[in-house]
């Protein structure tokens, strides 16, 4: 393989953006490694087929965290995607930018030049907005969808009952209030990041993918990166980039490649064997990730589980996608939901919810199926605190890529983050003790939302049930110095030339909702510093 001048380790929803601004240009040659394989299977076009990927021993990583006594004891399943796309592959579609407070939050962090003025004009020139009608608003690769017109019929009680708390009903997530949630879909099908931008790029001639190459340790040449020692199926390979190495792998893989490769925590590199490059602690620390719960109802009227639990209505639902590209197959499950403020005395949303027009069978194990709904009407109101405080790690277990990951969690670790639990619910209950969710209510399935009237029997319940939402952010967080972070405002590794991180490992704080058009965001303006840097 010839010299790049730009290696990008990790063809998810980062690299993939990557890949594309950095070749559009035509002037530097480009090589992205993704350690799976191509996004060829039909479960992830399927927009509902992510309940198939869920546990997909290829598609899949299926990270396991270390058990939490806070959690009960209990461990957390963590997918990733290991595939083109990464997690934009196998994730559940739902499309949110963040509140403008997130962004603002990042620059007084230390990330300088990353507040909501800097970054919403790249959102813009990121997107084509699809209104249910089919037309569109903007020019950009990734196509996102309003499906406010195929959203079940039962989704009307949510918002009458916003509504009858005196709460605003919005146009999308962007702005606080109850909203039809908008999808990564173009006519239908899945929209991942792979196939809004990678694809272009892999028409390019100067851009190369490799796939099942796993990135091993990074070359340095003193402290400047020269290359990345890849495992290929025919062996292992040292390749040079001559400009920057960009580490995209995503908050999990990104920290464990900087630690194999001698940047992090000194007393866990040298326990395994590694030299150390710099000592750096930030290095897989300031893990922030989003828990949330759901509340399972029984309810009044038919819904989406009379129309995907019999297998004449499964077959119904096939015909209609495969004739129009519409219905419950070409949607996620996380139907509408939004941006809400638990309790007053608040200056901005601390939860996110989501209403979801279906209920799922649970193993005895307590495991969702997100496959096979109930065998009767059931509907599920969810929430997630916005803005969790507790910060965990992640770290290596053994000097190579093969060697799985610690991943702690630390859930719930203060006083505010299971304050913020308890508000939550109490949200919820107002929620589901109005008059238009109250008549779509049966009955409460176990554990009874309703019945929970003390503080500590709700903590309870969330600890014994709460699981992660898929949002891990912040293991190479971005400030402005050494000292606070792993890369500064640019991206740049402290300490280091031609190394940048550029993916959710770098944000300084998690963001109020779904993480993955925030990732988008930031490659994209990361690939425009790179440019001019070039």
């Amino acid at each position: 393989m010839s010299a790049f001048d730009y290696i990008i380790i990790g063809a998810g929803s980062a690299g993939c953006v990557l890949a594309e601004r950095l070749s559009a240009s035509g002037r530097y040659r480009v090589l992205v490694l993704e350690a799976g394989g191509a996004d060829r299977s039909p479960w992830i076009s399927l927009p509902l087929g992510y309940g198939k990927t869920f546990f997909h021993d290829k598609l899949n990583w299926k990270f396991v965290t270390e058990t939490e006594e806070s959690l009960g004891g209990r461990a957390g399943y963590w997918p990733r995607g290991k595939v083109l796309g990464g997690s934009s592959s196998i994730n559940a579609l739902v499309y949110v930018h963040g509140l403008p407070g997130d962004f603002d939050d990042w620059e007084a962090a230390g990330a300088m030049g990353w507040n909501w003025s800097a970054v919403a004009p790249v959102y813009d020139e990121m997107e084509t907005r699809i209104a249910p009608d089919g037309t569109c608003e903007g020019t950009g690769p990734m196509h996102v969808q309003d499906v406010s017109d195929q959203i079940h019929p039962a989704t009307r009680h949510f918002f009458a009952a916003a509504t009858e708390l005196g709460l605003p009903c919005v146009d999308s997530t962007d702005s606080e209030g109850a909203a039809t949630y908008l999808i990564t879909t173009r006519k239908g099908w899945r929209w991942s990041a792979a196939r809004a931008f990678l694809k272009t790029a892999m028409k390019r001639p100067n851009v190369a993918v490799r796939t099942h190459a796993i990135a091993e340790r990074l070359i340095f040449d003193g402290r400047q990166a020269i290359g990345v020692e890849v495992i290929l199926p025919e062996g292992r390979q040292i390749l040079q980039a001559r400009r920057e190495v960009i580490v995209a792998a995503g908050a999990v893989a990104s920290p464990l490649l900087l630690q194999r490769s001698g940047i992090g925590p000194a007393g866990t590199l040298k326990a395994n064997g590694i030299e150390v490059r710099r000592d750096s602690e930030h290095v897989g620390g300031q893990l922030q990730d989003h828990l949330g719960i759901n509340y399972f109802f029984r309810a009044t009227e038919p819904t989406l589980n009379q129309a995907l639990r019999p297998l004449r209505g499964r077959a119904r639902a096939a015909i209609r996608y495969a004739l129009t590209r519409r219905g419950p197959l070409a949607l996620s499950v996380n139907q509408c939901g939004g941006f809400f403020r638990s309790h007053d005395g608040l200056d901005r949303p601390d939860q996110q919810l989501y209403f979801n027009p279906v209920s799922y069978m649970t193993t005895p194990e307590g495991t969702r199926n997100v496959v096979m709904p109930d065998p009767y009407p059931g509907f599920i109101i969810g929430f997630q605190p916005a803005r969790p405080t507790s910060r965990g790690r992640i770290d290596i277990t053994g000097p190579g890529a093969a060697d799985r990951p610690r991943i702690r969690p630390n859930s719930l670790a203060t006083e505010q983050d299971r304050a913020a639990a308890i508000s939550g619910a109490r949200f919820c209950q107002r929620l589901a003790r109005t008059r238009a969710i109250g008549g779509l209510i049966e009955n409460p399935i176990a554990p009874d939302l309703l019945a929970m009237e003390d503080d500590q029997a709700i903590l309870d319940d969330f600890r014994a049930r709460c699981g992660t939402v898929f949002h891990p952010v912040g293991t190479c967080r971005m400030g402005a110095d050494a000292e606070h972070a792993v890369v500064d405002p640019r991206c740049r590794a402290h300490g280091f030339g031609g190394l940048r991180v550029v993916d959710a490992s770098v944000f300084p704080s998690i963001t109020s909702g779904n993480t993955n058009a925030p990732t988008m965001m930031v490659a994209r303006r990361a690939a425009a510093m790179i440019l001019e840097d070039a």
